[in-house]
């Protein structure tokens, strides 16, 4: 599975962006996916997952209320609207996937994952 990241971009505090992730190779219907990002200097975390089916999803505290991350398995897309962005949310954010075969569920930590992409860079300035 290739997964490319896009949308990245400055923006000021407050504003919205929506990345989306786009996979090709195998049929991304039957992955579950998600979304990270890693600030300068720190380590990659976690930000929102959502599971094949796009029935389970799961936030990371920071976020929640604020992203929302939705999936299209005809179009082979996952997307992560943001909104009311902070600095602290500053960071390069990558998509990822990986085959839970059966499980419909969300994947939360990064080892879990199989396929990455290449990263988008999000500028929030105050």
């Amino acid at each position: 599975v290739q997964l490319q990241a896009s949308g990245g971009g400055w923006v000021q505090a407050g504003s919205s962006l929506r990345l989306s992730c786009a996979a090709s190779g195998r049929t991304f219907g039957r992955l579950a996916a998600g979304w990270f990002r890693q600030a300068p200097g720190k380590e990659r975390e976690f930000v929102a997952a959502i599971s094949w089916s796009g029935g389970m999803t799961h936030y990371a505290d920071s976020v929640k209320d604020r992203f929302t991350v939705s999936r299209d398995n005809v179009k082979n897309t996952v997307d992560l609207q943001m909104h009311s962005l902070r600095p602290e949310d500053t960071a390069v954010y990558y998509c990822a996937a990986t085959d839970q075969g059966r499980l419909d569920t969300v994947v939360v930590y990064a080892g879990g994952y199989d396929y990455w992409g290449q990263g988008t860079l999000v500028t929030v300035s105050s």
